[in-house]
């Protein structure tokens, strides 16, 4: 049984984040959230409601979502974190999944957007063809206060076209026009109505409503 460690105690920790072993000495309470914050300066992770509820801190940890501010970060040791900043490593082109919530405008004020683009990374690596309601469900743990969700399940919905399989140019099929297996038109934002959305109520085969 080991020893019990003072609250208040530092530690001496290596902790392996973004594929890179980076040292750190934090209290014992420290949280992960705060340790990648304010002792590794990885910003990209946010903090909002510190009760595990908003989804604004999530990062991977061995490739799996959880809340950082739910973690003391000694709980990690001898683990996998990748943060937001670990999607672009090298600083070059966009994740498709950032590229993803560009083009479909899936963010505004964008405090709750790291957090998403976590999820949704652990989503996809354990399902990368998700159909629309497996998408709501998947991103059903993260708030956004902004976009009412329409335009994040669309850009999820581009992220699987742009995360297919590679052409040997280097070009993904979905650049090149291609759908993803299954898909048939663009990604549209949910609950989007228009001649180009079929059974909305502006495409022209809306079902009737019963008088």
């Amino acid at each position: 049984m080991s020893a019990r460690v003072p609250a208040d105690q530092e530690l001496d920790l290596t902790l392996r984040v973004n594929g890179t072993a980076r040292q750190v000495r934090v209290p014992a309470r420290r949280l992960l959230s705060d340790a990648l914050r304010h002792d590794l300066e990885l910003t990209g992770t946010h903090v909002g409601c510190e009760h595990g509820v908003c989804g604004c801190c999530t990062v991977l940890l061995d490739g799996e979502p959880v809340r950082s501010c739910l973690m003391f970060a000694v709980s990690v040791r001898d683990h996998e974190v990748t943060t937001v900043e670990g999607l672009t490593p090298d600083g070059g082109d966009l994740h498709p999944i950032q590229r993803a919530f560009q083009e479909c405008h899936g963010l505004q004020c964008g405090f709750c957007t790291p957090g998403f683009l976590m999820s949704v990374t652990g989503m996809l690596a354990g399902n990368p063809t998700p159909d629309r309601d497996e998408i709501v469900e998947g991103i059903s743990g993260n708030l956004c206060r902004c976009t009412g969700y329409q335009n994040i399940i669309a850009a999820v919905e581009r992220a699987v076209e742009l995360s297919a399989a590679v052409d040997g140019d280097g070009m993904s099929r979905a650049d090149a026009g291609e759908r993803a297996p299954g898909r048939t038109r663009p990604p549209t934002p949910y609950g989007a109505a228009g001649p180009q959305v079929p059974g909305t109520a502006r495409d022209g085969t809306a079902e009737e409503r019963p008088s």
